[in-house]
């Protein structure tokens, strides 16, 4: 190794730098390396769009899980279960998804009574 004597900006204070001799032969080994980022880096793009892909579809059934709970708890309230709400629900005709219903029981509790009324 050789030192190099450096000034500083101060002209006063002086540092030394050591340099590797062998800078150009450790560059050389690293060189495969670059290539190796590039797989990894590609394979971790391609494992997150994977993710994304299943937890748009753990959303969807996160949110009817959610919508259920809301619709149970709202009919509950007036005297039946969901399971023979939404029985008579669909025999009736009613064409309202699960979201709708769990909005009007959340927001609207006395539209979605009627809606139970209609149904009972």
């Amino acid at each position: 190794m050789r030192e190099n004597r450096i000034a500083d900006s101060s002209q006063k204070l002086y540092r030394y730098a050591t340099f590797s001799k062998r800078c150009c032969v450790s560059r050389k080994k690293k060189k495969g390396f670059e290539t190796c980022q590039r797989t990894v880096a590609k394979n971790t793009v391609e494992k997150g769009l994977t993710y994304a892909y299943a937890h748009r579809q753990l959303k969807k059934r996160t949110f009817r899980s959610l919508w259920i709970t809301r619709i149970n708890a709202a009919v509950r309230m007036q005297g039946m279960t969901y399971s023979e709400f939404i029985g008579k629900l669909n025999a009736k005709g009613i064409g309202l998804n699960r979201k709708v219903l769990a909005d009007l029981a959340m927001n609207e509790p006395k539209a979605f009574e009627a809606i139970v009324k209609a149904v009972k």
